[in-house]
């Protein structure tokens, strides 16, 4: 994706994380493929509005919950990097996913899918037994805590010995995660989509579609337990409906690849070893 041509002969902005360099690849500012003909479906006026960025897996989260319930919604577009009002009317701290819902904002992708979990409407997340409810948040909790802070860890490593390392620790955290899943699936609680399911599906979608390109992540092992996971995630009409063409991911992920400054508070946060924004 290149930001620098125009008809009329000028240059286009670039982008803060391309360096001043036109050549580098940067985010996508429209989602494409499925999701860009889900976007269109959702683009009406609506009471209930998720603001996003195509490329940011914590919209993809709650994008795929507003799929998975069915609910009526508006799906707005936003160029996170250039932080609109509309978004820091919501949070002052100008990051996605954000959700209005009439006069109401708020924020947080585990929260918003919480958020619409409670509102009772739609096909739920959330099994209705107290303890798979806390078994459920558990598991969210792991891969909020380790999965993704590993899966950025990884990517944006720029030393082989370090890349090794980080990897190794990805599949040890990912394997506790199956290990603690229904063993015969294939998803997290059985054979149904569930909460966990939709916490860890767009990451599932990034290891085929960025780690495999930029790392070198393999795919699953056939006919393991893994294997059926992802397969059920990646073949569940909510997440094959808001997720973009190859070519969105593998530019949109680049800067994250070369671990260029400027690329987001994500990438801030893993180089500096706080936990996630």
């Amino acid at each position: 994706m290149s930001t620098n041509g125009t008809s009329n002969g000028q240059k286009k902005e670039l982008d803060p994380n391309q360096g001043g360099d036109s050549t580098k690849k940067t985010y996508h500012k429209q989602p494409t493929g499925e999701a860009l003909k889900t976007a269109n479906a959702h683009s009406a006026e609506n009471d209930l509005k998720l603001y996003g960025s195509c490329f940011c897996p914590f919209v993809h989260r709650v994008w795929i919950s507003l799929e998975h319930k069915r609910l009526d919604y508006q799906y707005v577009e936003v160029d996170v990097y250039r932080k609109p009002k509309l978004l820091l009317d919501i949070n002052p701290r100008g990051l996605v996913p954000a959700l209005r819902h009439g006069n109401w904002g708020c924020y947080e992708s585990t929260v918003l899918m919480e958020y619409l979990e409670d509102l009772n409407k739609g096909e739920p997340l959330l099994p209705k037994d107290p303890k798979l409810r806390a078994h459920s948040r558990l598991w969210s909790d792991h891969i909020n805590r380790n999965i993704i802070p590993a899966f950025y860890r990884y990517l944006q490593a720029q030393d082989q010995n370090d890349q090794v390392k980080f990897a190794d620790e990805l599949r040890e955290h990912i394997a506790k995660l199956v290990e603690t899943a229904d063993p015969a699936g294939p998803f997290f609680l059985g054979d149904y989509m569930s909460f966990v399911d939709v916490q860890m599906a767009p990451w599932i979608v990034r290891l085929r579609k960025v780690l495999k390109p930029y790392r070198g992540w393999p795919d699953p092992e056939p006919n393991t337990r893994w294997a059926s996971w992802v397969q059920a995630i990646e073949n569940a009409e909510p997440v094959k409906k808001t997720t973009s063409d190859d070519e969105l991911y593998l530019d949109s992920y680049e800067r994250y690849a070369e671990n260029r400054p400027n690329t987001s508070a994500v990438r801030e946060a893993i180089n500096s070893g706080r936990g996630l924004p």
